[in-house]
């Protein structure tokens, strides 16, 4: 590969598109305050309005759009202001979520998926569209009809899944605008209606306060009307990942159900993970082991953890993920590093 360092680790953020850059430095000569009443206020007003229905156009929403720093705090949000105390979270979930819910957590299969028959009455149930270890996708068409039929709230965390599937029927929606080509530190909470919610004061039609950070905002609104076709490439190129790997003895996590074309979460028995991205760092290819957010604990995964593996085999999962351009010779050269650990660990 020339030197060039590979990246395989767009599940923890994915470079910012170059159409992306070139909007964000265009907004940043309106740097006038949106919430200003002169002339520059009301016209950097106005475009903070012409992103916001940009936004609800590329993702198809009607609803409310309440831009916030990212996902996490899109996800507090939707957490601790929604109407209501009786809350409860797969315990599957994102720590953004996970450090919210405490013990009131609701259970899941081997594959990391929750029964929707399982989901108790609530006021609010916390469900990821995607889990941002391994991909898999949750059943949220039936989790929905379950949590309403019980008079709760779904808030669905679909910081992997937007501009990769469709939005799941959810009442609140968050996700991060650095998953899919945006800049970091920009995200938004999608809110079916207001009322769901108590309000805070400020700004974002008072549900979150302090200035908008307009040239990101608009930079949101251009990386989601980027183009979604090669979705397709990258369920071809895990196909010929999972294929590879598993004939030098990696077990892919949660095989055989739904999960996103992106993400792959990977074991090699007897292998430390720590030892898989060491390896793999050092020959100028980044993979990681978890969530970004927590992947510097000691600690196993609460998400493998959840599914039933043991704790050695938990921090023995390593996760794999493609961008948009990935190619299959970045994965070719992946394979080939996993093949001389594998062969190490048979010769030991």
């Amino acid at each position: 590969m020339s030197g060039r360092r590979l990246y395989l680790d767009h599940a923890a953020t994915t470079p910012v598109l170059p159409e992306v850059r070139a909007a964000v430095a265009d907004a940043l000569e309106r740097w006038a305050n949106p919430s200003s009443l002169h002339a520059a206020g009301r016209a950097a007003h106005a475009a903070l309005e012409q992103a916001r229905e940009r936004v609800k156009a590329a993702l198809d929403w009607e609803h409310e759009v309440i831009f916030t720093g990212g996902a996490s705090e899109a996800l507090a949000i939707g957490w601790q202001r929604s109407r209501g105390t009786r809350k409860f979270a797969a315990a599957v979930e994102h720590p953004a979520v996970l450090r919210h819910a405490g013990e009131a957590l609701i259970p899941v299969d081997g594959d990391g998926r929750v029964d929707p028959e399982a989901i108790p009455e609530a006021d609010l149930i916390a469900v990821q569209q995607v889990n941002n270890e391994t991909g898999v996708i949750q059943p949220l068409a039936e989790i929905a009809e379950r949590v309403r039929s019980g008079g709760g709230v779904l808030l669905a965390d679909c910081a992997q899944s937007a501009t990769k599937l469709a939005l799941p029927d959810a009442d609140l929606i968050a996700f991060a605008g650095h998953k899919f080509g945006a800049p970091p530190g920009i995200g938004a909470l999608l809110v079916r209606d207001l009322a769901l919610l108590e309000p805070s004061g400020g700004q974002e039609r008072g549900y979150r306060p302090g200035t908008e950070n307009l040239p990101y905002i608009v930079g949101l609104a251009t990386a989601l009307e980027a183009g979604r076709g090669w979705i397709g490439k990258a369920r071809e190129l895990r196909t010929f990942l999972e294929t590879e790997l598993r004939t030098s003895g990696v077990e892919v996590i949660a095989r055989g159900v739904p999960r996103l074309a992106t993400i792959g979460a990977y074991r090699l028995p007897g292998v430390n993970a720590s030892i898989v991205l060491i390896r793999s760092d050092s020959a100028g290819i980044a993979i990681s082991a978890g969530s970004a957010c927590s992947s510097g604990s000691m600690k196993a995964s609460p998400v493998l953890t959840a599914m039933g593996l043991d704790e050695r085999a938990a921090r023995e999962v390593f996760r794999v993920s493609i961008g948009r351009d990935t190619t299959r010779a970045e994965l070719e050269a992946f394979v080939a590093i996993l093949r001389q650990i594998a062969g190490a660990r048979a010769a030991a």
